[in-house]
């Protein structure tokens, strides 16, 4: 398929996991793929691993709390529109109880989750403007549906994100779609040390990257073009409804 073909798809946080499965889908369904990160060693190791396969992908390092528009400016001087933007990046620096989350933790939760996805998608706007099919994707997760006590803040944004989808959909439609991917555990690093014990699932496994990644591309493509304020949750069949 090439359901991307021309278009620009700019994917945060993608040099690695889910972010780096959707980059490589985009590309290989024809898309001119922008990846981000904060580190440009990963971003470098990243587009050469992609190009190397006869792919259409840049990058570009990128720290979502500070440097947004280092990232939207090298997309207009390359491309002068973006056509897809997938906002991936989060962080969980507080495992345990949800009362024994410091300020810290807490600031930084709500900057890079939340804040940052938020800014990000505004100043992204008039670069969206300028495409025939704008679509933005919003990377959540189950546990904005159902928050984990051992993850507690951290769901709370994901919530944060479910609702940022819906009140974005509604104001940016009918020009721009607006979607949100709900993933459960996947096996990325990110999720390494629940790995063991998240097989409680009605597929009795694990996701995989490639699986968000599917997913990920029907919703930004125009066969899902009559779809938009929705989350799409990718679980295995975990109960995900608030």
């Amino acid at each position: 398929m090439d359901r991307f073909k021309g278009k620009v798809c700019v994917v945060t946080a993608s040099t690695a996991g889910i972010g780096f499965a959707i980059a490589q889908r985009m590309a290989q369904e024809g898309g001119r793929v922008v990846i981000s990160s904060r580190g440009q060693n990963n971003v470098d190791a990243a587009v050469e691993q992609l190009t190397s396969k006869g792919l259409d992908v840049c990058g570009v390092s990128c720290h979502v709390a500070k440097e947004r528009k280092k990232l939207l400016d090298y997309v207009n001087d390359r491309f002068g529109k973006i056509d897809v933007l997938v906002s991936n990046a989060a962080v969980s620096p507080h495992f345990g109880a949800t009362i024994e989350t410091t300020e810290e933790a807490y600031d930084k939760l709500w900057d890079i989750n939340v804040k940052s996805t938020f800014f990000l998608i505004k100043d992204a706007i008039p670069l969206l403007e300028k495409s025939s099919s704008p679509s933005i994707l919003i990377v959540s997760s189950f546990a904005g549906f159902n928050p984990s006590p051992l993850i507690g803040i951290y769901s709370v944004t994901k919530t944060a994100l479910l609702g940022l989808t819906k009140v974005l959909a509604s104001e940016l439609g009918p020009k721009i779609r607006v979607n949100g991917l709900a993933p459960g555990v996947i096996k990325t690093s990110f999720s390494k040390p629940i790995w063991d014990s998240a097989t409680n699932n009605p597929l009795e496994r694990i996701g995989l990257p490639e699986e968000c990644a599917s997913a990920a591309a029907y919703l930004c493509s125009s066969e899902a073009s009559y779809i938009t304020g929705e989350n799409l949750v990718v679980s295995g069949g975990i109960h995900s409804r608030i």
